[in-house]
C-alpha cells in the first residue's frame, strides 16, 4: 500500500499560490515518492492537478477530503523521475 511521504495543507491559499506551494512540497521529495495535498475545492482542486500532471508528475487520486467544506479535496501526487526540478524559475 502506497503511504503519502508529506502531506500539505493548502486550504487557506488561493491560486496560484496553491500550486507553487505544491511544486515546493514536490522538489523536497524523491522520485515516486508521493505528496498528499489538501485544497478547497473549485479552482485549486482543479489546477493543482492538472498542473502537476503537465510537470511530468502522476496523479494518483482526487477525492473528497471528508472534513472541512463538502467541496474540499484530498489530492495524492507521485513525483515523477524526470519531473523538473526548479521549475518556472523557483530556485
Amino acid at each position: 500500500m502506497i503511504a503519502p511521504r508529506a502531506t500539505v495543507d493548502l486550504r487557506p491559499y488561493a491560486c496560484p499560490i496553491t500550486f507553487v506551494k505544491t511544486r515546493i512540497a514536490l522538489e523536497r521529495l524523491g522520485p515516486g515518492e508521493v505528496l498528499e495535498v489538501w485544497l478547497s475545492g473549485g479552482e485549486p482542486a482543479d489546477s493543482v492537478p492538472r498542473s502537476a500532471a503537465e510537470e511530468g508528475h502522476r496523479v494518483l487520486r482526487v477525492e473528497p477530503l471528508g472534513r472541512g467544506a463538502p467541496s474540499d479535496v484530498c489530492v495524492w501526487l507521485e513525483k515523477g523521475a524526470g519531473a523538473p526540478a526548479g521549475a518556472g524559475g523557483l530556485p
